[in-house]
């Protein structure tokens, strides 16, 4: 199913054979949950890279911000994003020029337990002529309630990706909490 989303997501190309994704690194936040989870020497040996996570925070919202760092990069005014995220009753889009690059998680007024699903690609990461594109597909279903959110985004910067943080707006990502790296053959 992840490479039929990952098809779509490319434009709709032929999805890539599951021969083609690499496991580079994976992540489980442990007992008392992180403000961040991090992955750090990424090999510049691929072509794209893929994030499955699985996350929610323990900030008591129903859902708030997950923001995406490339290599230690805090400077909004380096990155953007767009956004459609639909709820089943109502739909929003949204964006900027100095934004952050975020997917939304669950925080501890949705269901109990409720985990967020996100595929997220980084597009020609190691090339140091292009500025760096990022897709986003997320969601979950919290009985009767939920969300899904597309996003594109980009950092506006030359270097080749190495290392990638997640960081909670405020609370932590609560244990349980999974992040999988991938890299795509190209």
């Amino acid at each position: 199913m992840l490479n039929v989303i990952s098809g779509l997501l490319s434009g709709g190309a032929a999805p890539a054979a599951a021969t083609s994704y690499e496991s580079i690194a994976t992540v489980t936040v442990g007992a008392g949950g992180s403000s961040s989870v991090s992955f750090s020497s990424i090999p510049s040996t691929y072509k794209h890279l893929q994030i499955r996570a699985l996350s929610r925070t323990d900030r008591a919202v129903t859902y708030t911000s997950n923001i995406i760092r490339f290599n230690s990069d805090t400077t909004n005014s380096n990155y953007s994003q767009h956004e459609l995220t639909g709820s089943g009753s109502a739909a929003s889009a949204g964006g900027g020029a100095n934004s952050p690059i975020y997917t939304l998680i669950p925080g501890t007024s949705t269901t109990s337990n409720v985990f967020e699903g996100e595929v997220i690609e980084i597009l020609d990461y190691a090339d140091t002529n292009k500025y760096k594109t990022v897709r986003i597909l997320s969601g979950y279903d919290g009985n009767g309630s939920g969300q899904i959110f597309f996003g594109s985004g980009s950092w506006r910067n030359t270097a080749a990706i190495s290392s990638i943080s997640f960081t909670a707006t405020s609370g932590n990502i609560v244990q349980y909490s999974s992040f999988a790296l991938y890299g795509i053959k190209g």
